[in-house]
This record gives structure tokens, C-alpha cells and sequence, in this order.
């Protein structure tokens, strides 16, 4: 967790607001993908893309 707090006050005091919206957006598709790894809501996530 001490990773995360320092990395965000690094991204405030650097002033890249602009990588907050890629950060979500990987975190998102990286729960996703572990969530649908092995399970029965796979073959649905896939037809979404």
C-alpha cells in the first residue's frame, strides 16, 4: 500500500492528472481479466468484445 500512496503523491506534485484515467482503465480490464480467467461468466464477457 505504501507503493500506491507514494506513487499518487508523486503524480500530484508532478502535476499528471492526465494518467489517472489510464491507470483506472488498465486496474479495470486487469480485474476483469482475472475475474473471467476459469469461470462460467467467460464465454459472456467475450461476446461483449
Amino acid at each position: 500500500m505504501e507503493f500506491i500512496k507514494e506513487f499518487i503523491a508523486f503524480l500530484m506534485q508532478r502535476k499528471k492528472y492526465w494518467l489517472f484515467p489510464i491507470i483506472f482503465i488498465m486496474v479495470l480490464f486487469t480485474l476483469l481479466l482475472i475475474a473471467t480467467q476459469n469461470s462460467v461468466v467467460a464465454p459472456f464477457i467475450y461476446t461483449l468484445f
